[in-house]
């Protein structure tokens, strides 16, 4: 057995069996190696920030790390920004890329580079394989170490002559990782200041916003009068009718700072103290008041719910009930095409136990807000900023959920990062709905541009933040990768089209063309 056959086989025994891959010349004996293992599916990306942003919702979805296969340094470098996205998202990622023969790099190759300086930005742990009767135990410590709570990429760098090699063996899963406690004495702290009568706010975040840890977190505020609040881009959002509902933290500062206005007491939990996205002339970048406390419940490697399940037996908050939210719906929407039209057409239409990747920007503020009376569902956003996540995201969410709708709702500038993801969608038979938010600018820009204090921005400025000139056709870019689809010319027809899209299976996309602005 060579080592790519070694190395595929304890991955699949690991419990990795899906491997989104992009790959090159020195990957091809791991690709000859798939067949000797039937249990691992291979999805082909048409670019590696397909491919890195699908394994990302493939790990926020299925709980577990899928595996990428990456050409060398090149191919890892356009991969990064979604493996940046997943390093926030915190999501398990066993990201194996190629390398030249272990021997050639003396010769310093046209495509040689410095693989494990790329990695480092956001692998939390690396190893290159220097022996093929080695590289089944790195694989195992790989898949080990992705699994670490709160989960995290782990970067396996793969020699070819390692692959193609003869001399290996696969080897068994490592033990799961557990969790860590928290201590009574944090418990206690944390139910003193919710004590206090003093405002307190939770910032819950991470492993706290799925429906257990959402009901404790309910349970503490009904109890105590306590705020709860939700990070601003969580991995992974469990919300619709019947789960406590959560007010995000906002984008803004601005409206960040509001919301967290007279708080004494700020509780972190599975969160991190909020900071400005950006800097500002003039404008702080901690988001906490100054009279505040910050108080650590848990992080990302603890127990985070069995902690806020003793903080609410800690406080008397155990046996209450926490406000949930009420079934509702908007009307299905009509006259022209809005960003709040399209928010109500989602809302009226959303299927029970869908999952919605949100790559909307600015045309989706009213998405939430639309949809948080109806079924029950999935809510998965853009955690680490760097735009490009949400078609590639949406792909590995329905390979991870095959049973579920998969609805992306689609900023059309950010769309362009990663297009390729609709050929996969189509090659794989996907479940996912495309709406394209098509604005023809990058809108959230236009914004920015007043907020950093420029104030009379000239016509080449304005024109770097604008999409016409020639205007983007996402129906014939849909059509050229084999996915239907249509552009409605108001409300109504968006409707029809959204109910036609979730009706039929596999990928379509509706291309929503409304005017910029908020």
């Amino acid at each position: 057995m060579n080592g790519a056959q070694a190395l595929i086989r304890t991955l699949v025994d690991s419990g990795v069996d899906v491997c989104f891959a992009n790959p090159g010349t020195s990957e091809m004996h791991f690709v000859a190696a798939l067949d000797t293992v039937p249990e691992m599916r291979a999805v082909l990306g048409l670019f590696e920030g397909v491919v890195t942003g699908a394994a990302d919702g493939y790990g926020r979805m299925a709980d577990r790390p899928a595996a990428t296969l990456l050409h060398l340094g090149p191919g890892l470098g356009n991969g990064i920004a979604n493996l940046h996205n997943a390093r926030r998202a915190r999501t398990p990622i066993v990201n194996i890329v190629g390398d030249h023969a272990t021997y050639h790099h003396q010769y310093d190759a046209p495509l040689d580079s410095d693989i494990e300086t790329l990695a480092r930005n956001f692998s939390g742990w690396i190893r290159s394989s220097k022996r093929a009767e080695e590289v089944a135990d790195d694989a195992a410590d790989a898949v080990a170490a992705a699994r670490q709570p709160p989960g995290q990429i782990a970067t396996l760098i793969l020699p070819a002559d390692v692959s193609w090699l003869e001399g290996a063996a696969p080897v068994g899963p490592r033990p799961a990782p557990a969790r860590n406690a928290v201590s009574e004495d944090t418990v206690t702290v944390v139910a003193k200041a919710l004590r206090s009568g003093e405002p307190v706010t939770l910032l819950v975040g991470g492993a706290a916003l799925r429906e257990r840890g959402l009901r404790a977190a309910g349970r503490i505020a009904a109890g105590t009068g306590a705020k709860v609040v939700g990070e601003t881009f969580p991995a992974r959002l469990e919300r619709g009718a019947g789960l406590p509902p959560l007010d995000r933290l906002g984008y803004l500062a601005e409206f960040a700072v509001a919301q967290l206005a007279g708080t004494r007491h700020l509780v972190l939990v599975d969160a991190k103290a909020p900071a400005s996205f950006f800097a500002y002339p003039g404008k702080p970048s901690s988001l906490v008041p100054d009279d505040c406390e910050v108080h650590v419940l848990a992080t990302g490697p603890d127990d985070v719910v069995d902690a806020l399940e003793r903080l609410a037996d800690a406080v008397g908050a155990s046996g209450v009930d926490p406000v949930l939210q009420p079934s509702g719906r908007p009307d299905p929407p009509t006259g022209p095409i809005t960003g709040a039209t399209i928010a109500d057409a989602v809302g009226a239409l959303l299927p029970d136990g869908a999952i919605v990747a949100d790559e909307a920007q600015t045309g989706g503020l009213w998405a939430a807000g639309a949809t948080a009376g109806g079924p029950r569902h999935d809510w998965l956003t853009l955690s680490g900023g760097s735009i490009g996540m949400g078609m590639p995201l949406a792909t590995g969410a329905a390979i991870a959920c095959p049973d579920r709708p998969v609805i992306n709702l689609q900023a059309d500038g950010s769309a362009m990062y990663t297009l390729q993801s609709l050929w996969t969608q189509a090659r794989e038979g996907l479940d996912v709905t495309t709406i394209v938010f098509s604005n023809r600018s990058y809108a959230i820009l236009n914004l920015e541009l007043s907020r950093v204090g420029v104030e009379s921005p000239g016509p080449k400025a304005l024109s770097m933040l604008d999409l016409t000139s020639p205007d983007l056709d996402f129906v014939a870019l849909s059509h050229g990768m084999g996915v239907p689809a249509e552009r409605p010319e108001d409300s109504e027809g968006l409707t029809r089209a959204l109910e036609r899209a979730l009706s039929e299976p596999g990928p379509h996309l509706i291309e929503a063309v409304f005017p910029s602005g908020f």
